[in-house]
């Protein structure tokens, strides 16, 4: 299944995501596959379950459309991640988000990550990513947290944005992907 992206404004991207249960109503497996494919079809690298308006902890990478070879085989799914330390330098890198399209801005992160999770088969890793991976893995935990890439940025940088966000909130955007749109 394709999920419609919900975009800046809908309120279930500001909320802290809960805990998926290993024996419970949700279909890991199934909801993992229809976020690659909704992800896929959005030409996206990262998509985290709040962006299909499902405040669970769970979200999906695929670096393998990036011309990089570090990432040719980067296809993840991270259920309950918990990331345990960030070390290493920081550096800046223009970030996009499919919730916010056609705005990007420089973030600066860390460039290391270890983080905890469960795979879509509930099976337990513990591993340590950097570089882009790391970046990747930063961006879309924030969704799990309420967090926007721009609510990194200064206020002056906010609003100079102000009015882009409103029209993306108001769905008056043009992107080749399905949107839901909290204002239309």
């Amino acid at each position: 299944m394709i999920y419609p992206i919900f975009v800046y404004g809908n309120p279930v991207l500001k909320k802290k995501t809960s805990l998926i249960k290993k024996i419970g109503d949700i279909d890991v497996i199934k909801l993992s596959k229809d976020m690659f494919a909704t992800m896929k079809l959005a030409d996206g690298i990262g998509l985290a379950a709040p962006q299909i308006g499902k405040s669970l902890r769970i979200f999906v990478v695929d670096g393998s459309s990036l011309n990089d070879e570090k990432m040719s085989n980067f296809k993840k799914v991270f259920i309950n991640p918990k990331i345990i330390k960030e070390d290493g330098e920081e550096w800046e890198f223009e970030e996009g988000c499919l919730s916010i399209p056609l705005i990007k801005e420089r973030i600066r992160r860390k460039s290391i990550v270890e983080v905890e999770y469960y795979d879509e088969n509930w099976n337990f890793h513990k591993e340590r990513f950097d570089g882009m991976k790391a970046r990747i893995i930063r961006h879309e935990y924030d969704h799990l947290d309420g967090i926007l890439f721009t609510d990194y940025l200064s206020s002056f940088k906010r609003k100079l944005i102000k009015n882009k966000l409103l029209r993306i909130s108001k769905g008056r955007v043009d992107v080749d992907y399905k949107i839901f749109a909290p204002n239309k």
